[in-house]
Formats: C-alpha cells, sequence, structure tokens
C-alpha cells in the first residue's frame, strides 16, 4: 500500500474531459437532479442578482429544519470549504482524521501547516469505529457519517463517545439524508460538547455546480469560522436553493429518495455478490448513496469498465486502502443492470 495518498483526487476526475460520455457511477451525486421544482426556485434568484447575497432567510430555514437557534448555523459554499475554515480558524495541536473517509479534512488541515494523525479503520472489523483507536490527546477529531467511501453508518452513540472537553469533534454528515430516517444523526444535538456537523445541499439535490452546504455548531465556533470567511461567501442562487431544500416538500422527497436509494443498492449489492466466486467483495453492510468494493485487479477492472462505457471511482486515493478497491455510486436498476453487465466482461 502506498504512503502517500493522491488527497486532492475527486469521482469528478473520472468523468471529465473523454469520460463525459461514460455512464458516471463515479460521483455521488444523486442522479436526475436537481428535479424541475427546484430548478425553477434557483432561476426566479436571477432577477435578485445585482444586489448583495442576504443569507438571513436561508439561515433561519436551516436553523428551523434542525430546532436549532439561528447563532448555531453557518452557510457555506459547499462541505468543502467548512473543512477549510475549520482547519484556518481553531486552533488546534493535535488533529485526528478517521480513514478510509473524504480526503478533503486532512487536505485542508494539511494546507493550513498542521501536523495530521491518522486513525485508520480495518476492513477485518467491517471499517466500524473503535472510539478506543482515537488518541486522548487529540484536540480535533473528524470523521465521516455515513462514511465516504466505506458507506458505513456509525452508530450516533460511538460517535458521540468521542467528545470531551478541549476537543472539537467535526462529523461529517454529507450522506446522511440518503439514509432512511437520517438515523445515527447528529445534527440538531446540544448535549455534545465540541459538536460540529457539517451538511452538504450537492448530493441529494444534484448542486455540486452551485456550491452549498452549512455548519453546526456551539455559537462561539460558528463565530470564529464566520470571521474566516470572505465576505458574501454564498451566492443568491445557492441561497435560495438552501431555503427551497430544507422546506417541508424537499425534506418529505428527500425522504423519500433514501428509501428508493436504500432498495436500489440492495439490488446492486445483491448483483455484486453474484462475482464473490472471482474475489469480489463489498464492504458493508452498506447504508450510503455508493459501495465500496474489493476485487482483484481493481485498477484493471476500471480501466476496461471505462472502455466498456462505464466509470466507477478508484479506491487507492484514500489512507486506509489500496488499488484493490473501488467506490461504486448507486443508480437506478436499469443503469445497474448494464453496469453488472459489462462488470462481468471487464472481470473475465
Amino acid at each position: 500500500m502506498p504512503t502517500e495518498h493522491d488527497l486532492r483526487h475527486h469521482g469528478d476526475v473520472e468523468v471529465r474531459d473523454g469520460g463525459a460520455a461514460l455512464v458516471d457511477l463515479a460521483v455521488n451525486v444523486r442522479a436526475d437532479t436537481p428535479p424541475r421544482w427546484l430548478r425553477e426556485e434557483i432561476s426566479t434568484s436571477l432577477s435578485s442578482l445585482a444586489a448583495y447575497p442576504d443569507g438571513r432567510a436561508a439561515r433561519a430555514a436551516v436553523a428551523a429544519r434542525h430546532g436549532l437557534p439561528v447563532e448555531r448555523v453557518l452557510l457555506t459554499a459547499g462541505a468543502a470549504e467548512a473543512f477549510v475554515l475549520l482547519a484556518r480558524a481553531l486552533k488546534v495541536r493535535q488533529p485526528v482524521v478517521v480513514h478510509p473517509q473524504f480526503t478533503e479534512p486532512e487536505a485542508a488541515l494539511r494546507d493550513a501547516g498542521h501536523t495530521v494523525q491518522r486513525v485508520l479503520l480495518r476492513e477485518e472489523d467491517g471499517f466500524r469505529l473503535d472510539p478506543a483507536a482515537v488518541p486522548k490527546d487529540a484536540d480535533l477529531v473528524v470523521i465521516g457519517n455515513p462514511t465516504n467511501p466505506t458507506s458505513v453508518l456509525h452508530p450516533a452513540g460511538v460517535i458521540a463517545a468521542l467528545a470531551r472537553p478541549g476537543r472539537t469533534l467535526v462529523v461529517d454528515e454529507a450522506f446522511m439524508d440518503a439514509v432512511p430516517g437520517e438515523r445515527e444523526a447528529l445534527a440538531g444535538r446540544t448535549d455534545v460538547p465540541g459538536l460540529v456537523v457539517l451538511r452538504s445541499l450537492t448530493k441529494t439535490w444534484g448542486l455540486a455546480g452551485l456550491r452549498i452546504g452549512y455548519v453546526l455548531a456551539a455559537p462561539d465556533t460558528i463565530v470564529g469560522l464566520e470571521r474566516a470567511q470572505p465576505l458574501w461567501p454564498v451566492s443568491t442562487p445557492a441561497l435560495a436553493a438552501a431555503e427551497a431544500c430544507v422546506a417541508p416538500r424537499a425534506l418529505a422527497e428527500a425522504a423519500h429518495a433514501a428509501h428508493r436509494i436504500a432498495s436500489d443498492r440492495g439490488h446492486l449489492v445483491a448483483g455484486l455478490s453474484a462475482f464473490a466466486d472471482r474475489g469480489v467483495r463489498v464492504a458493508g453492510p452498506a447504508e450510503g448513496p455508493f459501495v465500496l468494493v474489493r476485487m482483484p485487479g481493481a485498477a484493471g477492472v476500471r480501466h476496461r469498465l471505462r472502455e466498456l462505457g462505464y466509470a466507477v471511482r478508484r479506491g487507492d486515493t484514500f489512507p486506509g486502502l489500496d488499488e484493490d478497491w473501488v467506490r461504486v455510486a448507486v443508480r437506478d436498476r436499469a443503469t445497474v443492470n448494464g453496469f453488472l453487465a459489462e462488470l462481468e466482461r471487464a472481470l473475465g
């Protein structure tokens, strides 16, 4: 396994340039989004572009969605901006990132001059968190839930057990709204000391190009992060999208989509399990809108899949994984059936 990983490699690389015509199973953005009603909300906001963005209504809407005061909410240009703000604004000495997970938190910490310690979760443990593995003197701990790329959903109680006085506990819940009932969510909790929860609206709603997310944390933490932001960091169309995506209609649609994703994921996992005799194994149980798959010679399989019209995400850029892993996004059954047919050829 390489000692260094390309922390800036993300799934969109797989479908850039010559990959635009591929069936995209590499990017974890819900297909066929944004929906028409959301596009119309965003379009309506364009008539206000001459004015500077005013985020008060969107911030209040996000706060109400989680039952929090507005002082506990910060809107950001996607969750990625939040990681940069945390790295720059927090005064930490011993940050720890739990891997395998989204690599931007570690990249942002490194760019801000921090020395980052890694806690590597193990395949033989199902990539599940053991709180005892996190150093007691860590004053910043970052973990995803459900975790990208493992698709593991950690129990909220296990993650909350990491909290202690003097420690900031950052939980990336970018994919939590794809979990039916958002079970194990910590968003909205105020009883966990040092808790910072990040949410993204780009995954479920197909807004990766618009950049919108938010941070939920104690008011003093929010103030510190806000000071590190530039003026008007979130555009007017993104603010309109944020307000729309936390409205009751949108929450109901997201809940329905979460159940559909769970069903489609089950179909994908069952199909992949049919290749067990060829060494294919799905990490699990998977709970997110993607699955992590080990297969012998995965790098070669991935390249053959590209020739057959399908893009999947390489796994070896995630600390804790090697080139025998790929991540596959959950799609509708027809798309999955096509992928499975070509995977059989690529494995052959």
